[in-house]
C-alpha cells in the first residue's frame, strides 16, 4: 500500500503538470492540445480522488486532519471546480494557471509532508468532533473558489480584459459564503473543544484577515473606478495571504492548529 499512495502522488503530480503544459501551448493555437489537456486534467483529478478514497478507507474516517489530507482536498476541489468553469464557461485561458498552482500544491506533499503520506496516526480528542468535517470543508470550498478566482484575475490583468459577466466576482462571492460559514462553525467547534469560540490562534487570526481582504473586495468593487485592474489585484492579494494562512501558519508559526 505504501509503494501504491506514493506511485498515485507522483503520478497525479505528473500529470497535473503534464496538463499545465498542455493548456499553455494549446491556448497558444500552437497546437490543438486543448481536448488532451482537459483529458489529462480528468485523469489526475481521477488519481487525486483515488489517493483521497484510499486515504479515507485506511485511516476509517474522512481525509480532513493533517496538511497532507487537506492538500489532496484542496486541490481536487480547485482542480473540479476550474472543469465546472471550463465547461460552463467554454473558457480553457485559466487551465495553465489552475494546473499549475495544482502541481506546486502536489509538490509541497513530498518536499514538506512526506511523512504523512503513508502515516496515520492517532486523531486528537479535539479533532473528533462532528464540526470538524464542516469546518474543514467548507474551508477547502472557500480557498478553491478564492484559488480559481485569482488565476482569472491574473489573466484578466495580463490581457488587460474585463466583462460585465465577471466571473471572478461571482466565484469570489462563492468563496466569501463558505469562508464565512467556515469561520462560524470553527468557532462553534473551537468552543465545544476548548472552551471558547474565538482565541485569535494564528490560523484564526490569518483566516480573519484572509477575510476582510474579500469583504473589502466585494464593498470597492460596487464602484466602477475600483472595478477591473485594481479589484483583481486585491483578488490576487487574498489569495496569497490564503497560502499563508495554510502553509506560512502550519509551518512558520504555532497555535492550536499546529496539527494540520
Amino acid at each position: 500500500m505504501d509503494i501504491i499512495n506514493e506511485l498515485l502522488i507522483y503520478s497525479t503530480l505528473g500529470l497535473y503538470a503534464i496538463a499545465a503544459i498542455f493548456y499553455y501551448l494549446g491556448n497558444k493555437n500552437k497546437i490543438n492540445l486543448l481536448p488532451a489537456a482537459f483529458g489529462l486534467a480528468i485523469v489526475a483529478l481521477g488519481f487525486n480522488f483515488l489517493s483521497l478514497f484510499i486515504r479515507t478507507v485506511a485511516s476509517g474516517r474522512l481525509p480532513l486532519h493533517n496538511g497532507y489530507e487537506f492538500v489532496l482536498c484542496f486541490t481536487f476541489f480547485t482542480v473540479l471546480m476550474y472543469l465546472f468553469y471550463e465547461k460552463y464557461a467554454g473558457d480553457t485561458k485559466a487551465g495553465t494557471i489552475v494546473m499549475l498552482v495544482s502541481t506546486l500544491l502536489y509538490l509541497s506533499i513530498p518536499l514538506l509532508m512526506p511523512y504523512h503520506i503513508n502515516y496515520i496516526g492517532n486523531v486528537m480528542p479535539a479533532l473528533k468532533s462532528p464540526w470538524l468535517a464542516v469546518h474543514v470543508i467548507t474551508a477547502i470550498v472557500a480557498y478553491s473558489a478564492f484559488a480559481l478566482a485569482a488565476g482569472l484575475a491574473f489573466l484578466q490583468i495580463k490581457n488587460k480584459t474585463f466583462t460585465k459577466d465577471n466571473y471572478v466576482y461571482r466565484i469570489v462571492i462563492t468563496g466569501f459564503a463558505t469562508l464565512s460559514l467556515s469561520i462560524v462553525l470553527g468557532a462553534i467547534w473551537a468552543e465545544q473543544a476548548w472552551g471558547r469560540y474565538w482565541s485569535w490562534d494564528p490560523k484564526e487570526t490569518w483566516a480573519l484577515v484572509t477575510w476582510i481582504v474579500y469583504a473589502i473586495y466585494l464593498h470597492l468593487n460596487r464602484y466602477k473606478n475600483w472595478q477591473g485592474s485594481r479589484a483583481n489585484i486585491l483578488v490576487i492579494v487574498g489569495f496569497i495571504i490564503v497560502l499563508f494562512t495554510f502553509f506560512g501558519v502550519n509551518y512558520l508559526l504555532s497555535g492550536l492548529h499546529s496539527y494540520a
